[in-house]
C-alpha cells in the first residue's frame, strides 16, 4: 500500500515521462479531487496510506491523464475568475487568458450606468458571461452558442453559481440575439485556430477539447470577420466590443475592426505579454440619444 506522498511521486514521474507540462501539480489536483482534500491538506496528509480502493481509483485517473485527457475533464471542474465552473468534453476548459477578456470588458464599461446590457457570443461553459454577471450585478447578460450541449452545461453553471441575470440562447453568433435589442457590451472568445495548425497543438487540446470551439477555418480570422461586419447594429452608442484573440492575431483583428468603422481600439496583453484582447467602439449606424455618463 502506498502513502499519499509515494502516490504523488510515482504519478509525477509518469506524467513527466509523457511530457506533461505540470506533472506534480496535476498529480496533486487529481489525488486531492479523489480524497476531497485541497492541496494544503493533501501535503499535510503526506504520510497517510491509501486504501486499495483509493489507490485503484487514483491509478485510473492517472491512466486517463497519461492519455492527455485534461485534468479539468477528469475532475469535472475548473476555477475561472474566482468561480468554480463545471466542465466536460462539450466545452473548452476555461483558461486564465480569458480572464483578461473579462477584465478588459469590465474596465471599459465601468462607468456605464445600470442596467449594463451585455451580449456574450460563443459562450461555451458560460464562464465569461457568468463572471461578468457575478461581478457587475446590475448587468443583464444574453449569452449565445450554436452548440446545445455547451448551452446545457452553461445553464447548469449559471444555476449553480446563482447567476440569475444571465439568459442563454441557441444560435450562430448574432442570429441568436434578441430581435431589435442593442447592447452596451459585446464579448466573444470565438474559434480562432487555423485548420492547418491542428497537428501542432498539444494533445490535451487537439484530441480532447471540442473542435467546434477551436478551429475557425483556413485563416483563423473567419469569426472575427463576421463579428466585425455584423456587430455595429447591435451596439448602443458608446458601446464596447471586446474579443479574445490568438497569438499574433491582434494586428489583423484590429485592421478588421477598423475597416468596419471601429474607433478607440485597444489591445490588452495577458500575463505572458501576449496581445490577448482587442476591444473597440463603433460609430453608430442609426440615430440614438447619447448615454449619460
Amino acid at each position: 500500500m502506498k502513502t499519499v506522498e509515494q502516490s504523488l511521486r510515482d504519478a509525477t514521474e509518469e506524467f513527466r515521462s509523457k511530457g506533461i507540462d505540470s506533472p506534480r501539480l496535476d498529480a496533486e489536483l487529481l489525488l486531492g479531487f479523489l480524497l476531497k482534500l485541497d492541496r494544503v491538506k493533501l501535503l499535510v496528509a503526506a504520510a497517510r496510506t491509501l486504501s486499495s480502493d483509493e489507490e485503484s481509483a487514483f491509478r485510473a485517473l492517472v491512466g486517463r491523464r497519461l492519455q492527455y485527457e485534461p485534468v479539468a475533464y477528469l475532475t469535472g471542474e475548473r476555477e475561472f475568475y474566482g468561480l468554480s465552473f463545471l466542465v466536460d468534453r462539450r466545452v473548452l476548459v476555461p483558461r486564465p487568458d480569458s480572464e483578461i477578456l473579462v477584465e478588459t470588458a469590465l474596465r471599459r464599461t465601468g462607468r456605464f450606468p445600470a442596467p449594463l446590457r451585455v451580449l456574450d457570443l460563443c459562450t461555451g461553459s458560460g464562464c465569461v458571461a457568468i463572471a461578468i454577471a457575478k461581478t457587475r450585478r446590475d448587468a443583464l447578460v444574453s449569452a449565445t452558442d450554436i452548440d446545445l450541449g455547451a448551452l446545457d452545461l452553461a445553464t447548469k453553471n449559471a444555476e449553480r453559481l446563482e447567476a440569475k441575470n444571465v439568459t442563454f440562447l441557441q444560435g450562430d453568433l448574432f442570429a441568436a440575439a434578441p430581435r431589435g435589442e442593442t447592447f452596451d457590451l459585446i464579448t466573444a472568445n470565438p474559434p480562432y485556430i487555423p485548420n492547418a495548425d491542428r497537428e501542432g497543438l498539444q494533445p490535451d487540446v487537439r484530441d480532447h477539447e471540442p473542435a467546434i470551439a477551436l478551429f475557425s477555418g483556413d485563416t483563423g480570422l473567419e469569426f472575427y470577420e463576421r463579428i466585425a461586419k455584423e456587430a455595429r447594429p447591435y451596439l448602443r452608442r458608446e458601446g464596447v466590443i471586446a474579443v479574445e484573440v490568438g497569438m499574433g492575431q491582434a494586428d489583423a483583428v484590429e485592421a478588421l475592426f477598423y475597416s468596419h468603422g471601429a474607433h478607440n481600439i485597444e489591445r490588452t496583453r495577458d500575463l505572458q505579454g501576449i496581445e490577448r484582447v482587442v476591444s473597440a467602439q463603433f460609430a453608430p449606424q442609426f440615430a440614438e440619444a447619447p448615454r449619460k455618463a
